[in-house]
């Protein structure tokens, strides 16, 4: 059998659910789209791919079906760099699934528009829907819990089913000194239609670090103002407070307040850039980077995901990343992101 587990042992354990993609191979309505190619998505195994291409070692944990979507879905995962010797399959439930419809220019009212995709999913009933707190008590998954000194979840995973939340309930019981857990809380309204979101603030507060969109934290949380979802939850050490392409504010306990404003993209489509401004300030946090700089490698990650078609972009070289983390101000407000690559007065060349 393939070793999947990573030499490395992985700094952060990303769980929850991945499924298969098939993403349109054209923009425009899905009805007019006649291929489609294959790929992989979900939050926590982004976070955790995007990790391990900031050199950050990176595992993660769900489970698969037995058949072949899944053996895809986990070899395609562990060829980014992620240890996925946790990963689970259910004999009795299959991978998840969703396709991808990529938005055009044309006039029928179903295309997204440019710059947008639309999703839909097939995951009800799936093997990481049946996820639950046993997975602790498995011996690969208990492995690289114990040892990881960050643990990164998502309210994806609570939204799935009882026995997921339960899961998330037990993780976040793994607070410790020395570790991280980490949350983000990923707002599907599609996914709480028939559950209850007001077990969300309990969730979130029980994290050290709490990673939340504005406008999915107004939605989910009747607030996106950082000061006051600051009160609302007062237990994580930090929470970061993404406003979309604008800024991202990260407020400590006591109410300290260090802001930083994204930088200029030319974007491609926005899928992933959430996942991969999470990775970016994780790794940034692993790295006992200043709240500025880690805010910075967020913005930075997250970019390179807007500027590509699909989840994954690729953040530039180490070097240059330095160098836009050490960056003036002015400088910084500089930088452009485009499909072509990165220019910036930071960057020399």
């Amino acid at each position: 059998m393939e070793d999947r587990t990573l030499q490395s042992a992985p700094a952060a354990v990303c769980v929850g659910e991945s499924m298969a993609v098939l993403v349109a191979d054209r923009p425009g309505p899905l009805e007019q789209v006649p291929v489609f190619h294959r790929t992989v998505g979900g939050a926590e195994s982004n976070v955790a791919a995007a990790l391990a291409a900031l050199g950050t070692p990176a595992a993660w944990i769900g489970a698969v079906g037995a058949d072949g979507l899944g053996r895809h879905l986990t070899a395609e995962i562990a060829a980014r760099g992620v240890d996925t010797s946790a990963v689970t399959v259910d004999p009795l439930r299959p991978t998840g699934l969703y396709l991808k419809e990529i938005g055009g220019s044309s006039a029928d009212p179903n295309d997204p528009g440019p710059g947008r995709s639309r999703p839909h999913y097939y995951r009800s009933g799936s093997a990481a829907s049946a996820l639950g707190p046993g997975l602790l008590h498995g011996p690969a998954a208990a492995r690289l819990l114990d040892a990881a000194p960050l643990i990164h979840l998502s309210g994806i995973t609570a939204a799935l089913s009882d026995s997921c939340l339960a899961l998330v309930r037990a993780l976040l019981g793994l607070r410790r000194p020395g570790r991280t857990v980490s949350f983000d809380l990923n707002w599907r309204p599609g996914l709480w239609r028939d559950r209850d979101p007001a077990v969300l603030p309990a969730l979130l507060n029980a994290a050290d670090v709490v990673l939340l969109g504005a406008d999915e934290a107004a939605a989910a949380l009747g607030t996106g103002d950082p000061a006051a979802l600051r009160r609302l939850l007062p237990d994580p050490r930090t929470l970061v407070v993404k406003d979309a392409e604008h800024t991202a504010t990260a407020v400590a306990r006591d109410g300290t307040a260090v802001t930083q404003p994204a930088l200029g993209v030319d974007v491609v489509e926005a899928t992933g850039a959430g996942d991969a401004f999470a990775a970016g300030y994780l790794a940034g946090l692993l790295k006992e980077l200043d709240q500025r700089s880690r805010l910075r490698l967020g913005h930075l990650c997250a970019a390179t995901a807007l500027t590509v078609h699909g989840d994954h972009g690729t953040p530039p070289p180490a070097a240059v990343r330095d160098a836009l983390l050490a960056a003036t101000d002015a400088d910084w407000a500089a930088t452009r992101v485009t499909p072509a690559g990165l220019t910036s007065p930071a960057v020399p060349g």
